[in-house]
This record gives C-alpha cells, sequence and structure tokens, in this order.
C-alpha cells in the first residue's frame, strides 16, 4: 500500500540538500502553507523546490476563512482577567466583530489561550483572557461555529489559487470547507484563472463532518486537521469523530491523510514522546493514506529525522501485521 508524508515547507527545509534528502526517505508531497507566504513570493518559493526537485509533488494549502491576529506591532502580553481590545484593522477580516457575539469564548495559538467576548462596539472586540502569555501575529482566532457565516474564501485565498495555476503546483488544499459548494467555489476560481488543479479538501469543521457524502462527490482525497478540528468541535470528541472519518472516507474509496502534532516534541527535540509515537503508530495502522507533517519541518529542528522516524514506523507497522 502506497504511504505518503506531506512535509511542510519552510525556514528548515530552505535548503537544497536537506530537500533532496527528505525527498530520498519515501513517497513525499512538499506543502506549502499559505497562511506564512504572500502571493508574490509564490513563484520563488516553487521555483527554489523545483530546482531540487523537479519531480515532487508540491501542494499549496490554503488559509482560508480563518480569522487570525495581524498588525499587533509585536507580542502583546495579556493578563488572566484584565481586559484588552482587538480592533477589526488589526485582523485579516476587518467585519469579525459582526459574526461575534458577548459570551463567545474564542480560542488562539492552537487552543492555549482563551479568550472571552465581553464587549463589541462597531469593529472593535474586547476580550477577558482566560489564561496569561503572549499572543503573537498571524496565529488563528477561533470561535467555534462562527465560520459558517463567513465567506469561504478570502481575498488572500483567490489570490494564491491564481498563483498556484500559475506556477502550475499540482494540488490545491482547501481549508475549512463546509459543503460540496466551497470546493465548486475553489474550482470556478482556478477556470477562471485558466487551469484545474487536483484538490484535497480538510476536514476541520463541524459542517464539513455532516457533508462528508457531498465532499466526496468532489475531491479524491481529504485531508483531517486535527488542531482546526478540535477547536471546532472539542477536543473530547475529537478521537471518536477522527475514528468515524477514516471509516467513512475508506468505505468510500477516498484517500485520507491526517495532520496536526503528530511529533511536536521533535520541534525542538530529536526524539518523540511516547504518546506521539502510540498515536503514531494506531493511525497507520488504521490504513491511512499518510500523515501531515507541519511545524515539524518547517520550523523545527530535526525535518529529516522526523520525516525518516515516520517512514520507518510506517514499515515497522506492516512488518508486524
Amino acid at each position: 500500500m502506497k504511504f505518503t508524508v506531506i512535509t511542510t515547507f519552510g525556514p528548515s527545509l530552505r535548503n537544497k540538500a536537506k530537500l533532496e534528502e527528505i525527498n530520498s526517505l519515501g513517497d513525499i508531497i512538499l506543502r506549502i502553507n499559505g497562511a506564512h507566504i504572500d502571493p508574490e513570493q509564490v513563484s520563488e518559493t516553487v521555483s527554489f523546490i523545483r530546482d531540487a526537485l523537479p519531480k515532487t509533488p508540491i501542494m499549496m494549502d490554503l488559509p482560508g476563512n480563518k480569522v487570525r491576529l495581524q498588525h499587533l506591532g509585536g507580542e502583546v502580553p495579556i493578563c488572566k482577567g484584565e481586559p484588552f481590545e482587538i480592533h477589526g484593522n488589526q485582523l485579516n477580516y476587518p467585519n469579525y466583530a459582526e459574526h461575534l457575539s458577548v459570551g463567545d469564548r474564542a480560542l488562539t495559538h492552537d487552543s492555549k489561550y482563551t479568550l472571552e467576548v465581553i464587549g463589541i462596539e462597531g469593529n472593535t472586540i474586547t476580550f477577558s483572557p482566560h489564561q496569561t502569555g503572549t499572543l503573537l501575529p498571524n496565529k488563528g482566532l477561533h470561535v467555534a461555529g462562527a465560520n459558517k457565516t463567513l465567506p469561504f474564501l478570502f481575498d488572500k485565498d483567490k489570490a494564491l489559487i491564481r498563483a498556484a495555476v500559475n506556477t502550475r503546483i499540482d494540488i490545491l488544499s482547501l481549508s475549512f470547507v463546509r459543503t460540496a459548494e466551497d470546493i465548486k467555489e475553489a474550482k470556478s476560481v482556478m477556470t477562471e484563472a485558466g487551469s484545474e488543479i487536483e484538490i484535497f479538501s480538510k476536514v476541520e469543521t463541524e459542517e464539513s463532518i455532516e457533508n462528508l457524502g457531498e465532499i466526496f462527490y468532489e475531491v479524491d482525497t481529504i485531508n483531517v486537521d486535527r488542531g482546526d478540528l478540535s477547536a471546532d468541535i472539542g477536543v473530547l470528541r475529537l478521537p471518536l469523530v477522527q475514528e468515524r472519518i477514516i471509516d467513512s472516507a475508506q468505505r468510500a474509496g477516498k484517500n485520507v491523510f491526517l495532520a496536526t502534532q503528530f511529533l511536536h516534541n521533535m520541534e525542538e527535540h530529536p526524539v518523540p514522546l511516547i504518546p506521539e509515537i502510540v498515536d503514531l503508530y494506531n493511525t497507520i495502522k488504521r490504513g491511512v493514506s499518510g500523515i501531515q507533517l507541519s511545524e515539524e519541518t518547517a520550523v523545527g529542528r530535526y525535518p529529516i529525522e522526523a520525516t525518516k522516524l515516520v517512514f520507518d514506523m510506517h514499515k515497522k507497522s506492516y512488518s508486524s501485521s
């Protein structure tokens, strides 16, 4: 059975020798995270990867309608119980306040912080933090269910789709898909840009779970983003829902990948935690098409070692069957 590792390109892999080494480990897809690149930078990034790996598939992962903190002027300290304001011009979607209500709880920094909405005036949101810490630019700000009323594609997504078509990227990964209509909208933008690209649909919203059947009509591959999905449905529901999604995809004859924090410890250390190894083993044994490494290969200190470990675990999982 073919097994693929999606490895995210970033500073840790911006080296031709490292790209060649990671490519030699097995079947990989090089992922460009659209949340951390401007459309104008796509051509140079693709050229750099193609120069090292001319035949390796490249995937553009759209940021989607994920509201992000921007223009913070640097790191912003927050203190538990002390209110602070976020203005519309500090977000990538200035009108986000229109989609929120007092009492909503926003998760940010991969659910590390909970920010309770205690006031809304125009496009200014007043939050009360549940923890003390530091907010960083470009981190997501997620309120469960709020993305149902947001446009599916922000302007940056449309620009990235056009850049992906122009640079002949192989795969387009759609974020925060809710229905088949969202996928059709992305296909329409591709057609207007002059070509269609293979599409992966990420499953990371409650609505995408409810509409898996119609999503399967539009794509052959789904990618379960466990981080954003857990923020939308609650972390305690994640294990059972993950199993149901895998089962549904396999019954439908679709490829299914899983993403988020498989080897989080290896961002800083040369070995994973035991729970990470167990999770990786159990996921591979479920017969998934592959897994995605994100920060582990984009900014982690051990991108080659992390990728090799995944392929080694795949071999061990099936040699022990």
